[in-house]
């Protein structure tokens, strides 16, 4: 690690220390009467045993986001260390909000409603389709929009463009002193700079995240995109962190991250424990022994694995086969600085929601740790 990282662990560290935390309760999975261990003063607190458990803010997608939320969630459940998805940080700037979701949604219900076979049955009920698609098979197409939804999406892009343009980044930094004032940690943004196409738009992605404080942005691993972006790295003095799916479990992967971090030292990884184990089935702890140098954060999650009668599915924490114990004391036991980022995959009944369910998996990871 080098000496801006370090700074930035003591820092968080000294920020979160000699805060109490109430005793652990019996069962991780009663979200009624177990809460997740936040201390008294409203401040969440989730360094257990000095391991800096946290949260992708992907984890509460389903979730309306704006600043204010953004503090709540963490506060409900217990996360005091983020990774920050670049559109969030930009909902909390106040940016404009995204219709393309909404937009789609409802083009995909206009076409089931053109599928719906005569008698009324929608497709994959008596009557219809199998699969849900039209009669004679193919299922859903990528909607069509209209004028006025492309025109809709168009105005939001060009108001995108306009407020990333205009950014005062002392703005941001209202952001993160704001979190910061509630024991709240962005150590990493989520910006994707390889989606960029211009000098300027990866500046803006380096920038974002150097004014929260951040210590690197992360993206999705490929040889093109660290090629592309470790110059920026290197230019604003940040790590280019990379995260993977399933990469390992493929030919050109499976021996190792090796090449792609030979591009540059400032390239990182965002290693992504649950798609390792439920792609390959080897052992995280495994690689995170080899790589611990080369690793800023992981992304935590059950899954089963590759052999199982349901292959890498995703399972609520304590349900499926990753070695989540053996992960998280490996971390605590030999006291390795890396954060391990909850990210919630798994589907959420309707009578909880992915706030609740954060706060369950930290109980978990806590219950381990403490």
């Amino acid at each position: 690690m080098d000496n801006s990282r370090r700074r930035f662990l003591g820092l968080s560290a000294a920020a979160l220390a000699g805060v109490s935390l109430i005793p652990s309760l019996s069962s991780c999975g009663d979200t009624q009467t177990a809460p997740a261990a936040a201390p008294s003063d409203g401040k969440p607190n989730s360094n257990f045993a000095g391991v800096k458990l946290g949260t992708i803010t992907y984890s509460w997608r389903s979730m309306p986001m704006n600043l204010d939320n953004l503090i709540k969630y963490c506060r409900e459940s217990n996360i005091s260390y983020l990774e920050l998805m670049g559109s969030d940080l930009e909902a909390c700037l106040g940016a404009p909000e995204n219709p393309t979701m909404r937009i789609m949604q409802a083009a995909m219900a206009a076409q089931a409603q053109q599928q719906r076979p005569a008698g009324g049955a929608p497709g994959g009920a008596p009557g219809g389709a199998p699969g849900g698609g039209a009669p004679g098979g193919g299922g859903f197409r990528r909607p069509s929009f209209t004028p006025e939804q492309q025109a809709e999406i168009d105005k939001y892009n060009q108001d995108m463009a306009n407020f990333r343009n205009n950014m005062d980044y002392g703005k941001v930094e209202d952001v993160r002193k704001r979190l910061e004032s509630e024991g709240i940690y962005c150590p990493i943004v989520k910006t994707e700079p390889s989606r960029q196409t211009t000098e300027e738009g990866m500046d803006y992605a380096f920038k974002m995240a150097k004014a929260m404080g951040a210590i690197g942005v992360s993206d999705e691993m490929s040889m093109d995109a660290a090629q592309k972006v470790a110059p920026f790295a290197e230019k604003h003095d940040m790590y280019y962190v990379l995260h993977n799916h399933m990469q390992y479990a493929t030919d050109e992967w499976s021996a190792g991250p090796d090449p792609v971090l030979a591009v540059s030292p400032k390239i990182m990884l965002n290693f992504d424990s649950g798609h390792y184990f439920g792609s390959t089935g080897k052992h995280p702890v495994d690689f995170i022994k080899k790589y611990k140098d080369r690793i800023i954060h992981l992304h935590v999650k059950d899954k089963t694995g590759p052999n199982a009668e349901e292959p890498n599915a995703n399972q609520v924490w304590g349900q499926g086969q990753t070695p989540l114990e053996d992960l998280f004391t490996y971390l605590r036991d030999e006291k390795v600085d890396i954060y391990p980022m909850i990210e919630l995959e798994y589907n959420v009944k309707a009578w909880s929601d992915a706030v609740k369910e954060v706060a369950t998996c930290v109980k978990y990871a806590r219950q381990i740790l403490m």
